[in-house]
């Protein structure tokens, strides 16, 4: 088949011939029909994540269609059409027992634990507890799309941030996973201000839903901009981008008793910001991760997908040949595009 790969990190990646995948006894190999370009990529390029190991496919939000079996699945027939969470769980340990299979303490990470989806075809294992069935009318690149960054805003935003109608919810950084948040906290009832440096993505944020924006290059405080939008500070806010001053005001944002999560990677040095820790004290404030979201919560967000609630295919921003992925993933660090990119054509 046909992938991406590179054999040294931060060295320019290759479109090479290399061998077919074959499932695990309780996996399956996908032909990849759409594949999402995730700035997550680019830090396993970059050599942030521990699990790789070199040479390495990248890429880890798809969908297509099941080619191969592995002997001991039993849910899924040759044919179908999947997705699968960027997180696969491996049903059997205590935190996938719990249901929580996003943090699963065997979790396996197609582009990541494994040779991922920059590719003709993927294997994924735990493929009963793991993969996601599509509608059929439903596209394959808005389905990749969903695969990491949406489903995590999406966990992030109703899950972990736990929004309400009627709430304030700031989100800072309008890249693939910014926009989600927007767009699923305003489906949700809230009242999103997008925070961002480019009139371009704050924009398209408006567009979304986000009733007020916030152009971080040019006000003076941002904290304090929210504040007086807010009339107090947020009740949930977000850092969707991963940087010690967008985690800083998120926090420093918030309201009494507010709530912020965390979904941008911290990661390259960054993995220990500064937080306004009298501030989490004195008011209460509440700090939470989200990493992902299990298969079995995707069938909520297929619902509001179907009743029009939620259009993640209006994020789907440039799609892409396999022979156009590697210069595309050198240059994810730029942010110069909104939207999400994914690879079609193969």
């Amino acid at each position: 088949m046909r992938a991406v790969v590179f054999e040294h990190f931060q060295q320019p990646p290759a479109v090479r011939i290399v061998p077919d995948p074959a499932p695990a006894p309780d996996g399956v190999v996908i032909k990849v029909e759409a594949t999402g370009l995730c700035r997550s990529d680019w830090h396993g390029w970059m050599g942030h994540d521990a699990d790789i190991v070199l040479p390495h496919v990248p890429g880890h939000e798809l969908a297509g269609t099941v080619a191969a079996l592995g002997s001991r699945v039993s849910r899924w027939r040759l044919g179908d059409r999947v997705t699968v969470p960027f997180v696969g769980g491996c049903g059997h340990c205590g935190e996938c027992h719990s249901g929580n299979h996003q943090v699963c303490e065997n979790q396996f990470q197609p582009g990541f634990t494994a040779w991922g989806s920059f590719a003709d075809y993927v294997a994924v294992d735990f493929a009963d507890t793991n993969l996601v069935a599509l509608p059929e009318d439903l596209d394959f690149a808005t389905a990749a799309s969903l695969g990491c960054r949406f489903v995590t805003s999406f966990r992030a935003v109703v899950d972990q941030g736990r929004v309400t109608p009627g709430e304030w919810v700031a989100v800072h950084g309008c890249g693939g996973v910014g926009l989600s948040a927007v767009m699923i906290a305003s489906a949700m009832g809230a009242n999103v201000i997008a925070i961002d440096l480019t009139e371009e993505k704050l924009a398209f944020a408006r567009d979304l839903g986000a009733v007020a924006t916030v152009n971080a290059s040019a006000a003076a405080d941002v904290v304090g901009a929210v504040r007086e939008i807010t009339k107090g500070g947020a009740h949930m806010s977000m850092d969707a981008l991963g940087h010690p001053t967008t985690c800083f005001n998120s926090i420093a944002n918030l309201r009494r008793r507010g709530r912020h999560v965390q979904v941008g990677l911290m990661v390259g040095g960054h993995n220990r910001p500064q937080v306004p820790m009298d501030q989490i004290i004195a008011h209460e404030l509440e700090i939470r991760g989200s990493h992902g979201m299990q298969a079995f919560r995707y069938s909520a967000m297929m619902d509001m997908i179907e009743t029009g609630k939620l259009k993640p295919q209006r994020l789907v921003g440039s799609r892409l040949t396999l022979d156009e992925a590697p210069a595309a993933l050198m240059a994810m660090d730029t942010f110069d595009k909104h939207g999400i990119s994914v690879i079609t054509q193969f």
